[in-house]
């Protein structure tokens, strides 16, 4: 499997090793859409923990990542309260 970093493939490998069922950005959620309706932005979470019903997001400690993937959260929580996810 592909990852988009190396926190990533060791995140999968612990969870692999510790027996978690998890997939890998298996849904992407619109959080944000133009003014004819067309979304303009996405979030897909890295893992789904199926077992657990929780999203994980992983960031590395860039602070211009972290800046970005705390807005989307705080987005992605405005629009579906029912979703669990940790950064």
């Amino acid at each position: 499997m592909r990852f988009a970093n190396e926190s990533e493939r060791e995140f999968a490998a612990l969870l692999d090793f510790y027996q978690i069922e998890w997939l890998y950005e298996p849904r992407t959620f619109p959080i944000r859409w133009d003014e004819n309706g067309k979304v303009v932005e996405r979030f897909a979470p890295d893992f789904y923990l199926p077992d657990l019903e929780l999203y994980v997001e992983l960031t590395t400690l860039k602070q211009k990542l972290v800046r970005k993937k705390n807005r989307k959260l705080r987005r992605l929580r405005e629009l579906y309260p029912d979703i669990r996810i940790k950064l």
